[in-house]
């Protein structure tokens, strides 16, 4: 396969997902704000510096404001990680690897982007916002289905899944870390009821809440909440079970291919200190400190994966 080819396939998946991100993303400042009563320009800020948004932002707004957070992150062109943006950069990348892509992937992909432009054609009202939020989830949702029912497992299914558990690793890592580092007013708060909650709002933002009462039980804690989103292989969007499907996936290409790579190794090395780490280890060594580990340690196997597969050449 081109590395043109390989490179559209994973960012057109790295872009999808970063779309329903942004939208989990925004819904968890919605979540967070209600559950703070008075003056909610720090929640929106925290969710600014989620996105690593903060000086595009304030390049455009002088507050933190939640219409102006909220346009900024579905709607604004200028913002590249902004869902409008986001799917946008998908449907290109698809359109440029279209002999790559089922017809079912193409159409899906397609229809997803028109019809989420049209749901964010002007601004969303915060009465709207749950329904617009829950249509963007659901259109990513049916690509990835179009995905999984109608392409073969080969390489170019491989790297479609390496971005997509790039980025979701990306994002829940973030997640978990803006609520440890940024939204906690002070350290009399924690393990307070406030604290809970917030909690708990970061497990609902990560698609995991039912899971994590089925899997865990009734009992939800900050502590079983991090281990669940950090270190559980059977969360589909926990950093440990993300980076087993891109150390995964990768190595079928290398089988496929008969060559073994640097990223390969990487990916190898990344799954193997998540899975032989406890959580308890885990707030020993400092939760922001491990989660700013971590995503170094992520950012560059996702550049090594460019250079060994080519992707710019």
């Amino acid at each position: 396969m081109l590395g043109r080819t390989a490179g559209g396939l994973t960012w057109m998946f790295r872009h999808l997902e970063r779309a329903e991100n942004t939208a989990r993303l925004v819904e968890t400042g919605f979540r967070i704000a209600l559950t703070r009563p008075g003056d909610t320009q720090g929640e929106w800020a925290s969710v600014i510096d989620t996105a690593a948004a903060r000086a595009a932002f304030l390049a455009r707004h002088e507050r933190f404001e939640a219409p102006a957070v909220i346009d900024f992150l579905l709607r604004e062109a200028t913002n590249p990680s902004s869902v409008r943006s986001a799917l946008k950069a998908a449907r290109d990348n698809a359109r440029d690897v279209r002999t790559a892509l089922s017809r079912e992937v193409w159409e899906a992909v397609n229809d997803s982007w028109l019809t989420v432009q049209a749901a964010l054609a002007r601004p969303v009202k915060e009465r709207d916002l749950p329904g617009v939020l829950a249509l963007i989830r659901q259109q990513c949702a049916l690509v990835r289905g179009a995905l999984h029912g109608s392409m073969l497992r080969n390489d170019m299914f491989n790297f479609t899944r390496i971005g997509t558990f790039i980025e979701r690793a990306d994002s829940t890592a973030r997640i978990v870390d803006v609520k440890y580092y940024v939204l906690l007013p002070s350290i009399a708060q924690v393990g307070s009821a406030v604290d809970n909650v917030q909690w708990e709002t970061i497990l609902r933002s990560a698609g995991g809440y039912r899971a994590f009462r089925w899997h865990k039980g009734a009992e939800i804690t900050p502590r079983g909440i991090a281990e669940f989103l950090l270190l559980d292989a059977c969360m589909p969007r926990s950093l440990a079970f993300c980076t087993g499907k891109v150390a995964a996936n990768l190595g079928y290409i290398a089988q496929d291919y008969g060559a073994a790579t640097d990223s390969q190794a990487m990916a190898d090395a990344l799954q193997a200190r998540l899975v032989g780490h406890t959580v308890d280890e885990v707030f020993e060594e400092g939760l922001h400190e491990f989660i700013l580990s971590f995503l170094a340690d992520l950012g560059a196997l996702a550049r090594q994966i460019e250079t060994d597969y080519r992707f710019f050449a």
